[in-house]
């Protein structure tokens, strides 16, 4: 077996480690996995990077059918109406099986999948594959039929470039041997609910990540190493753009945070921020606020999840939630809201505490829950650790995408 994971990138943002994750995870059982992607970090040799130049003018180019809507949100919408490579590209690798990941940004054309002549394996890390483009939809819910009228792009037309967008992933994907893997059973429910891919396979495999990396560090050396106080209580907070992007929920801790404040928690807890620079700015939150900035290894983000007391993910949307996970396997308790992809990571009162979607008063209570008792918070933390060993090994991800690919090399060979 000879699968062919397609990414955008390696380890440039969540998407990427998750897909580079699952490839070191297979070739670590023996799969030869093999990784084409657009722009390459690694310094990884079963890793390759199309330079073509359509590659290289894709990102610039997606974006241009927007501009016919200049009210529309400034969140991220994907036409992939730009020709690429990739169906030549593998052609020469030659895989038995293609494993797409999050191949977005001019990457990969819509009507490129039809090309690609193999069995097809999706992992969804955000909903596009369903939609007419946006990468979640929030509130609407036309992806469930044929989009249109999209208020992303702040549209009151059928035939908008929601529409369109869809149609073309109904007509290049109908007759695609595709199958749908999910990381959480909130992105699976999305997808039942898809018109795109309701009848298609979809099996859910969390992500997961090697835990001998991500583990519990000394707490005392992890804080002297990021220089962080020893004598507070601290709750981290953490993404790629973390308090930019709306949908990581910084807009909904900091009104939690200043409520703790309020309540005699001000002396005893601080705030540490990876991910994002200090603003220029700084919201007084009634307590002190560290701000680490962006880390691009394994190795020093459990440094950071070590050092603290609680995680809080309070995204208002994930497919799955890799900061949760990553936090649990240091040891960390998490408080997230009880909703989308944090929900399959988070036992409430076991490993942290699930928050009232999106409920700021019980956000609050869910971070003073986890830390205000000493004797249940070591409970916590251990519990935090069993769970991540059990549920997110890299290896059982491996071989749960390895059984599913041998069974759709197999029954491909058989229709042949």
């Amino acid at each position: 077996m000879r699968p062919l994971l397609l990414s955008t990138s390696d380890i440039g943002g969540g998407a990427a480690r998750a897909a580079y994750r699952l490839h070191q995870g297979l070739r670590a059982i023996g799969v030869p996995s093999q990784m084409l992607v657009r722009a390459k970090s690694s310094g990884d040799r079963s890793v390759v990077a199309d330079k073509s130049l359509l590659t290289k003018l894709g990102p610039p180019s997606t974006g241009l059918p927007l501009r016919k809507y200049p009210q529309r949100e400034r969140q991220l919408f994907s036409t992939q109406w730009f020709p690429d490579n990739i169906a030549r590209r593998v052609k020469e690798f030659d895989p038995d099986l293609v494993n797409l990941h999050w191949v977005c940004n001019g990457f990969v054309r819509i009507e490129t999948l039809s090309k690609l002549n193999k069995p097809l394996v999706w992992t969804l890390q955000d909903m596009w594959p369903l939609t007419g483009g946006c990468h979640y939809s929030g509130r609407c819910d036309r992806y469930s039929d044929n989009c249109g009228r999209c208020p992303q792009l702040k549209s009151d037309r059928d035939n908008d470039l929601s529409r369109r967008v869809w149609k073309r992933k109904q007509n290049a994907w109908r007759d695609a041997n595709l199958t749908i893997v999910t990381p959480s059973r909130w992105m699976s429910d999305c997808v039942k609910a898809s018109s795109l891919f309701r009848n298609r396979r979809v099996e859910t495999i969390p992500f997961c990540l090697d835990t001998q990396v991500y583990r519990p560090i000394d707490r005392k050396v992890a804080r002297d190493l990021l220089r962080l106080p020893q004598d507070k209580q601290l709750v981290l907070f953490g993404a790629i753009s973390a308090t930019a992007d709306r949908r990581k929920g910084f807009h909904l801790l900091m009104p939690a945070l200043q409520q703790l404040s309020q309540n005699g928690w001000g002396e005893r807890v601080e705030l540490v921020v990876f991910g994002a620079e200090a603003p220029d700015d700084p919201v007084d939150l009634g307590f002190n606020a560290h701000y680490l900035g962006s880390f691009s290894d394994d190795l020093s983000l459990a440094v950071v999840y070590s050092a603290a007391d609680v995680m809080v993910v309070p995204s208002i949307y994930e497919s799955f939630g890799q900061t949760a996970s990553e936090a649990l396997a240091c040891g960390t308790p998490v408080v997230a809201f009880d909703a989308t992809g944090p929900k399959d990571i988070v036992d409430s009162h076991e490993n942290g505490y699930l928050v009232k979607p999106y409920d700021i008063d019980d956000l609050a209570r869910g971070i003073a829950w986890v830390l205000e008792d000493e004797e249940r918070h070591d409970k916590l933390r251990y519990q935090a650790r069993q769970k991540a060993e059990v549920a997110f090994p890299l290896d059982r991800q491996a071989r749960l995408y390895q059984s599913l690919f041998n069974q759709l090399i197999a029954e491909a060979r058989r229709t042949e």
